[in-house]
């Protein structure tokens, strides 16, 4: 009766262990499949509140809509800002900012380049500020960056040869992507970005516990497209920087081809290089530029 009853037990906690296992690894399945299919809400953080417009720094300014053709055929607009140079014939830069907030939140930068004699075209992605369009995604940021250079190239007829790109942290990854679509731009100015979104979880070790390669489709995979790069590059980076680490652009920097320039400023975190090294930064602006011209 005794060993009757020690079975009994011993089933019954077998049992109770098999469906806790059973309701660890659904839920486990089900965190899986809802980070497979909302990473994106992970990656993007948009507002639709722009709080600073050109105007804060009396800044003349245009604002610009550009149509872009959605996979369901719908044509939805994005909105940007030109901030015209003072001097005729000015070089362009193309600025795509990073991942969250809107362009509102990068006047401060763009009127740092005005400054420095660029005319500039700064658009936000779908999603993000006053453009139309779903949550944004990585083909979609994609895409817009490359109407932006299209309404440069085609419809104000600006020679890709004036035109820099530049992009800050995730917007160094677009900005990345449409320089290898676009060899004939003058050059690349990458601030603050990182190899890969997969090199970026591994250096967290934020999602050690899931199945990454699996799980993963926003790649921002910028490590391997650097090495396709047909003109002069630029990276910029705080050696303070805890969001993405410094040694990132430093690997983007080995990768790329010559001719390359490699900023690191001692005690500059993610967003503030410039204020922290006002003039290493913009004399290594000036510097590029000189190169690019050269």
């Amino acid at each position: 009766m005794i060993a009757k009853k020690l079975q009994y037990s011993v089933q019954l906690i077998f049992s109770f262990l098999f469906y806790v296992a059973v309701v660890v690894v659904i839920i486990y399945l089900a965190v899986c499949i809802f980070l497979f299919l909302r990473q994106t809400r992970f990656l993007f953080f948009p507002s639709g509140l722009i709080e600073t417009t050109p105007e804060f720094y009396n800044l003349r300014s245009e604002e610009v809509w550009l149509p872009v053709s959605a996979k369901s055929g719908k044509v939805e607009q994005i909105h940007g800002w030109w901030i015209g140079a003072d001097q005729p014939n000015a070089k362009v830069l193309l600025y795509l900012h990073g991942n969250s907030v809107n362009i509102g939140a990068n006047v401060t930068r763009a009127h740092w380049f005005h400054q420095l004699g660029f005319s500039v075209l700064l658009i936000d992605y779908r999603g993000f500020g006053r453009s139309e369009g779903r949550f944004p995604n990585e083909s979609r940021v994609y895409q817009d960056a490359a109407t932006a250079w299209n309404y440069l190239v085609y419809q104000q007829k600006i020679p890709p040869s004036n035109i820099l790109i530049y992009g800050h942290s995730l917007g160094g990854a677009i900005a990345i992507d449409l320089a290898v679509k676009s060899p004939n731009a003058a050059g690349l100015v990458v601030e603050s970005s990182f190899t890969s979104i997969r090199k970026v979880l591994a250096y967290r070790n934020n999602f050690w516990m899931f199945p990454v390669d699996l799980i993963l489709r926003q790649h921002f995979d910028s490590i391997t497209k650097v090495p396709n790069l047909k003109m002069p590059v630029l990276f910029i980076h705080g050696t303070d920087d805890v969001i993405v680490p410094a040694f990132m652009s430093q690997d983007l920097y080995a990768a790329a081809p010559e001719p390359k320039k490699l900023i690191l400023v001692p005690g500059a975190a993610h967003n503030n290089v410039a204020q922290v090294a006002p003039s290493v930064y913009l004399e290594a602006i000036r510097s590029f530029v000189i190169l690019v011209e050269s």
